[in-house]
């Protein structure tokens, strides 16, 4: 647990300070708080980013002008096949339940030496103070385990007793059968906290035009070793490949060099503004079905190749669910061969999904204008 040697962030106290924290299992808790951020800062908030060094590798490349300070992440580890991962994150729970403590006594040392107006928390179930209005973000009322509806069931009411802590949750997603995610934010029992559905979160802007100049990119996200795992998978077929392909590694602590194979670029990390581009650009996305991701492709309206992350079941099931909308198609990483998935996914019917994107920006509003 570290706190930095000085605490004093706010320049101009009479702004409401807002302290953000994402989970960091894989960027997308982290990415889909860019949105978030923008707005409490047009809203004139003083924003502070509670965040691991990877995660601020990545905040800060969009928002170098924010106070950082450190607080540790899970650090989940996944197996390297399906149910090698379930079982690990079984084993990890006690290591997940010590992290939620440690997070919460973190934040409580943190509020007595730094005024604080509100809270958000991407997920990150520790960091809420009774105190201080505290906002839960989560597209996962109903948390898949992979284990059956015994096992979901059990573990819907471990979650709903810690969402109960804080003030509110917010959504990412649309209420109803019109919904991204299904059953994971639209369950039949809800939390006894008030709930608001915040419509879709891109830190991405809408394409002004669409060249389709790069025939597939590759997106590689999540934890290790399946990032790793997937990545051998795609470079190894990409060496046989004549379209034109981008691969972007998503490695944001490496060096910004980019490397030129053939038909291929590869880079390890992409700016919020460069992939925006490069997703415009492309006829075909290829991509974990993490639900970030999801967000960001509905947004700008793409065809796209999910490949879940073996073993973690709220992909597995966000994949399945958007292959059954025709809004995606999907298969397995155990049967995934790049050329093939192409050629299936050019025969697949895609229909585009009209999804609301900008609510969330009047949730933010009426929440600074609430606060005391």
């Amino acid at each position: 647990m570290i706190l930095p040697e000085n605490n004093n962030f706010n320049t101009a106290p009479e702004k409401p300070v807002v302290l953000l924290s994402p989970l960091d299992w894989g960027l997308g808790h982290t990415t889909r708080c860019i949105p978030i951020i923008n707005v409490l800062l047009h809203q004139g908030c003083n924003v502070i980013i509670a965040c691991n060094s990877t995660q601020k590798a990545v905040l800060s490349r969009e928002f170098p002008q924010l106070a950082y300070v450190y607080l540790s992440g899970y650090n989940l580890k996944y197996g390297k096949k399906r149910w090698g991962t379930i079982i690990r994150i079984i084993l990890q729970t006690p290591k997940i339940l010590i992290k939620i403590n440690n997070e919460n006594t973190w934040l409580n040392i943190f509020l007595k030496s730094q005024k604080v107006d509100l809270i958000i928390s991407d997920n990150r179930f520790g960091f809420y103070s009774p105190n201080i209005p505290s906002v839960f973000i989560t597209h996962q009322l109903h948390i898949k385990t992979g284990l059956g509806k015994l096992a979901d069931g059990l573990l819907q009411k471990l979650n709903y007793r810690r969402i109960k802590k804080f003030s509110t949750c917010w959504v990412p997603d649309q209420q109803g059968t019109r919904s991204l995610a299904g059953e994971l934010s639209n369950p039949q029992k809800m939390p006894a906290i008030p709930v608001q559905y915040i419509g879709g979160l891109s830190r991405f802007t809408t394409c002004k035009q669409q060249t389709n100049s790069i025939d597939v990119l590759i997106i590689l996200s999540g934890p290790e070793p399946q990032r790793t795992i997937f990545e051998e998978l795609v470079l190894s077929a990409m060496k046989l490949m004549p379209e034109k392909t981008v691969l972007v590694r998503a490695l944001p602590k490496e060096n910004n060099e980019v490397r030129v194979e053939n038909n291929c670029t590869i880079y390890n990390h992409a700016s919020a503004a460069l992939l925006n581009e490069l997703i415009c650009n492309a006829e075909i996305v290829i991509s974990r079905s993490g639900y970030t991701t999801v967000m960001d492709l509905m947004k700008l309206k793409k065809k796209s190749i999910l490949v879940p992350t073996p073993g973690q079941a709220e992909q597995e099931y966000l994949a399945t669910h958007l292959h059954n909308q025709q809004l995606a198609y999907t298969v397995s990483q155990a049967s995934f061969l790049l050329m093939k998935a192409l050629d299936d996914a050019r025969q697949f019917e895609f229909r585009l999904l009209t999804m609301g994107m900008e609510e969330y920006k009047q949730v933010i509003r009426e929440t600074i204008e609430s606060l005391p």
